[in-house]
């Protein structure tokens, strides 16, 4: 029984692949090209297994699929990641560093050692998630307050973006799992194996109801906020429109009489205060008539 672990492998490490085992021509190809869907090519000597997991790249702060190749056989299992996996690299070195689980693990078939590779994989599924839920009540928390941030929009579009991605790497894979279980049958080693890629069915059947309710979440979170907007929006302009009415008789006193038109009383010493009285009598009852109908 042997582990072998190719991690973003180059042309020699290809080219080593194809020299020391006989597989098919077309999963060698499936390995260089390194944009396949996720599938199970079932031989008579072995699995040829396809499956994407959300890798989280930190330098850019964006969630990318990652694709992992496989070679399941009686005595063997190569795993071929495209990126460095963290959770596939600790489970090598926890085999390596300790010979008796090691032993055990590998007594108990490939299937079942794959089945360890798969679940902590899935296992690493899960605390993205979490991010990103954690991401969503940000939003939430932060789209109420008095005075929300500009950032809002590029938040909630981040926040989708992450969900949209992590829904094209997960569906497509949904039926697949189901398929490498019916494949294993011959394969994988031991009769209760299938319990085991049961759990790994349920962990993925969990990851997909979390990203349908955070895609829920999300819409709804996009709706509120322009609706928040929109509100926001017309309260902007219902001030500026009741302050257009207020300011609207002085604009007409004004104009009317400063097209050489006599004002009335303009021989007398208080006209113009009189006037300017009036004018401010006249603001100021429209500002309370406004506040009178709530309209400020």
């Amino acid at each position: 029984m042997r582990w072998i672990q190719l991690e973003s492998p180059g042309p020699a490490e290809i080219a080593w692949l194809e020299t020391e085992f006989s597989f098919h021509e077309l999963d060698i190809e499936d390995v260089r090209s390194r944009r396949q869907r996720p599938k199970v090519d079932d031989y008579p000597d072995y699995v040829f297994v396809v499956l994407h997991f959300p890798w989280y790249d930190k330098s850019s702060g964006r969630l990318f699929s990652a694709e992992v190749n496989a070679f399941i056989g009686k005595d063997f299992l190569i795993t071929i990641p495209n990126v460095p996996l963290k959770p596939v690299r600790n489970v090598f070195r926890r085999l390596e560093a300790n010979p008796e689980e090691c032993a055990e693990w590998f007594a108990k078939g490939s299937g079942f050692l794959f089945y360890e590779v798969l679940d902590a994989l899935y296992g690493y599924c899960f605390p993205i998630l979490d991010q990103i839920g954690r991401k969503l009540e940000e939003i939430e928390d932060h789209m109420f307050e008095r005075d929300p941030d500009e950032s809002i929009v590029r938040q909630i579009s981040n926040a989708k973006q992450e969900i949209i991605s992590y829904r094209k790497i997960t569906k497509p894979q949904r039926p697949v799992l189901r398929q490498l279980e019916r494949a294993g049958e011959r394969f994988l080693a031991s009769e209760d194996l299938d319990i085991y890629y049961d759990d790994l069915i349920d962990s993925a059947e969990r990851i997909w109801d979390l990203l349908e309710n955070y895609k829920e979440v999300v819409e709804a979170l996009e709706g509120t906020n322009e609706t928040a907007i929109s509100h926001r929006q017309n309260r902007i302009l219902q001030v500026l429109t009741v302050l257009t009415v207020v300011f609207l008789p002085i604009t007409f006193v004004t104009n009317l009489f400063g097209m050489n038109v006599p004002v009335p009383f303009a021989d007398t010493e208080v006209a113009f205060i009189a006037i300017l009285v009036a004018l401010m009598v006249t603001v100021v009852s429209l500002l309370g008539l406004a506040r009178w109908l709530r309209w400020l």
